[in-house]
């Protein structure tokens, strides 16, 4: 019986380790990082956090040279 679940508790580390890696996780990251740093604040939503996120990467010099 353990055998399975070592094989399930694999997977789910694997594609765990997979969010990270791709920043799929990145919005699960930024609530507990908020939770922390501003309690009684309240967190914006996914859309939000995304557009935020994407202005913030392409709103300065995107250029080395």
């Amino acid at each position: 019986m353990s055998a399975p679940r070592t094989a399930w508790q694999c997977l789910r580390a694997l594609w765990r380790w997979l969010r990270e890696v791709s920043g799929d996780d990145a919005y699960e990251r930024y609530l507990c990082h908020h939770a922390r740093a501003h309690p009684g604040v309240n967190a914006p939503s996914r859309h939000e956090f995304y557009a935020q996120e994407l202005q913030r990467k392409w709103s300065g010099i995107n250029r080395c040279c």
